[in-house]
């Protein structure tokens, strides 16, 4: 009985509606309801877009023109006008029979382009446009960014996997260097001749202005010639405040540390494992290798000395370095001599 009571009635109207009202009320869509879309609206929960999953637009002029000189090729240029091409693919007729006007030096320039990338394969588009402008060149970073993608020019990028970064005093991100012979850093490259036989390189650079010290090259190496290296460094050019380096029993004998503490050098060692840590002479002895190891076949021993001092002379002298504002670590009688000039003018 409690069932067709008072106390169902009142919810049944909530939920029903009073039977004396009209329906037609109730089949309109309420205040706050949307009503049903029409065909060709957006697409439900789940659905993608047929548009999309498609290529690209294209939305350079050229990318346009290009595809509507390809349409009418493929179509046949008497079956589809070039008007009617251009109103299916939304191209302006005026876009499409404009004369792209070239530059008359950009044939020259392109090839010079070309060249410079040939020459330093792992350079980019804004070295080459510091190395362009040191020559002449009226150019900015973003024409030869145009031209370095219209000849399909690449270089590809590497971004290694890192560890979290311990807390030791040895690491380039904890002590930076504050001037010139404030922080030294020197480690091994490996290689290797034509023959298959075994190349060691001891490289060494001045993580302030980043210059190379020197590349030892030799088929073996030890504590021994690491001393000898310093120890002729320090008497022509002077001790350092610091010299980092990571756990190679040839940094870390006891010999090397007890002469260093004597002349005055701090030693600064990295965490086993944790190359980033040194990245100064990281980063340079993969430029090294980019730019010489990886393109120059070494017949002997001897030549492999030649061309890697050739290329140290110049990464000194003449190769533009962006921390430096793409100037070259050269010695500071080649640095000073512009300033000179400069504030005397």
């Amino acid at each position: 009985d409690r069932c067709n009571g008072q106390h169902v009635l009142p919810l049944a109207e909530g939920v029903r509606g009073h039977p004396e009202r009209s329906g037609k009320a109730s089949e309109r869509a309420g205040a706050g309801e949307y009503p049903f879309e029409e065909a060709g609206g957006r697409g439900g929960t789940g659905q993608g877009h047929p548009a999309r999953g498609s290529l690209g637009k294209l939305l350079s002029p050229t990318k346009r023109r290009r595809t509507v000189e390809h349409v009418r090729e493929t179509l046949g240029l008497d079956h589809i006008s070039e008007r009617r091409a251009c109103r299916v693919l939304g191209q302006p007729r005026s876009t499409q029979r404009r004369t792209r006007h070239v530059p008359e030096d950009e044939p020259r320039l392109v090839r010079r382009i070309i060249d410079l990338a040939t020459r330093y394969g792992r350079y980019g588009y804004r070295r080459i446009t510091m190395m362009l402008s040191e020559e002449g060149w009226r150019v900015n970073h973003k024409r030869i960014e145009r031209l370095w993608r219209q000849e399909g020019l690449k270089v590809p990028a590497k971004q290694p996997k890192r560890r979290r970064l311990w807390p030791a005093d040895g690491s380039c991100v904890r002590l930076r260097p504050q001037h010139r012979d404030h922080v030294w850093s020197y480690d091994f490259v490996f290689s290797r001749t034509h023959d298959g036989r075994p190349v060691r390189m001891l490289t060494l650079i001045d993580e302030f202005t980043r210059e190379c010290l020197a590349i030892d090259v030799s088929r073996r190496m030890t504590s021994e010639d690491v001393l000898e290296r310093l120890s002729d460094l320090f008497i022509h050019r002077g001790p350092p405040e610091h010299i980092r380096s990571d756990n190679g029993p040839e940094f870390t004998a006891h010999r090397v540390r007890d002469w260093l503490e004597n002349v005055g050098v701090k030693t600064l060692f990295i965490e086993p494992g944790s190359p980033w840590e040194n990245g100064f002479i990281e980063s340079f002895n993969g430029k090294l290798r980019d730019e010489l190891l990886n393109v120059e076949l070494f017949d002997t021993l001897l030549e492999a000395k030649v061309l890697i001092e050739r290329w140290r002379v110049h990464y000194n002298t003449e190769r533009l370095h962006s921390s430096l504002g793409y100037r070259p670590p050269a010695p500071e009688a080649v640095l000073t001599t512009p300033q000179h000039k400069q504030i005397t003018t």
